[in-house]
């Protein structure tokens, strides 16, 4: 079968012809890929920054944003059947008896680093015409969702966000009502995460480079997400057009404005971060100003990084409740659908929000 593959030590991007996946274990599921995006994560990958390939090979199939169809099940598998659509989960837990992250079950908080993550690091992904998966780290996507499902990894990391929010926020010793939030950034965990903020009753503000128009800035007033550019508006201007906001959504990778948006951060205000730097750029931090800020106002920043099961859950019904709310406009995240051949082209390109590659559209 085919499958997209970085190789190593050259970091070279190929189509390889592999051996077709067969089940091990009755737990197992044979998945036929229809679609994986591709992300920074991806670029971070060819560019050296980041990847591993299973020990003793010598090459990692890439894509961990995945949409398939079930085409075979072991016989201890429940719940799904051939036919159905799936989405699975990214990282596997270490081995390690000492992590209490995932031995419970979460090892989005793995404490030793030692995890594995498909198509990112130890593990195969899932760009490749077949994959098989244990039935525990898939998830049954509804078929009404065919056209969007490829975009539950992305939306996970704003759900997980969010769920760390709600327990951050119970601090608080009354009941905090959603205010505003700033969403840094546009590109589609910034999207995705502006409507999670909406679905969770915020009222949101995009902040990002490019001033309109632009596709991304049109994305976001689709679904009445109002859209500024920080080339027009600084942050010091920007504070005085909104005012203090409750949340701060990082979605941008860019260290600078992100703690410049602290000045727009209200008391008991929450900074989430959720993107790796990767812009050669200069940062100067007034020490005292930051510290400042968080102590005297009782505010707090955290990263997030991964999601969990709940998190996949609550991500494939909430694609459901936007496409209803926002009918039309969870699909037009999506930029544009690429044969598989053209993966390291995808990852380079310029404009649009989310391009993905098909196994559907594009099949042999």
């Amino acid at each position: 079968m085919k499958a997209v593959a970085i190789m190593f030590p050259s970091r070279e991007v190929r189509v390889l012809d592999v051996p077709e996946p067969r089940l091990h274990s009755p737990t197992e599921v044979k998945v036929r890929t229809l679609e994986v995006g591709v992300c920074g994560t991806d670029q971070e990958i060819l560019n050296g920054h980041h990847g591993e390939a299973p020990k003793g090979e010598d090459h990692l199939v890439l894509g961990h944003e995945c949409l398939g169809e079930v085409m075979e099940v072991g016989a201890h598998v429940q719940g799904l059947k051939p036919g159905d659509l799936v989405v699975p989960r990214v990282r596997r837990p270490c081995p390690h008896t000492h992590c209490p992250a995932c031995r419970h079950g979460h090892p989005d908080f793995c404490v030793t680093g030692d995890y594995t993550e498909r198509g990112i690091q130890g593990a195969h992904g899932f760009c490749s015409e077949h994959f098989v998966e244990d039935a525990a780290y898939l998830h049954k996507a509804d078929d009404s969702l065919r056209g969007v499902a490829v975009l539950t990894e992305p939306l996970t990391i704003a759900e997980k966000g969010l769920r760390e929010l709600a327990h951050i926020q119970s601090r608080l010793p009354w009941k905090v009502s959603p205010g505003k939030a700033l969403v840094l950034g546009a590109g589609p965990v910034a999207q995705l995460g502006a409507m999670a903020l909406m679905r969770a009753g915020f009222d949101v503000t995009a902040y990002s480079r490019s001033p309109k128009p632009n596709e991304k800035a049109a994305a976001s007033e689709a679904v009445g997400v109002p859209y500024i550019s920080s080339k027009e508006v600084t942050v010091e201007a920007l504070k005085k057009q909104l005012g203090g906001v409750a949340v701060i959504y990082e979605a941008t990778g860019a260290s600078k404005v992100a703690f410049d948006s602290l000045q727009v951060l209200e008391e008991n205000g929450v900074l989430i971060f959720t993107g790796v730097p990767g812009r050669e750029e200069p940062l100067e931090l007034d020490g005292e100003q930051v510290l400042g800020r968080l102590v005297l106002g009782n505010r707090v920043m955290f990263g997030t990084v991964n999601a969990a099961d709940s998190d996949f859950r609550e991500a494939l019904e909430d694609l459901a409740r936007f496409r209803a709310r926002w009918p039309g406009r969870v699909e037009a995240l999506i930029t544009q659908r690429h044969p598989p051949s053209e993966f390291a082209k995808v990852v380079e390109a310029k404009g649009g929000i989310k391009h993905v590659i098909s196994f559907q559209e594009h099949a042999r």
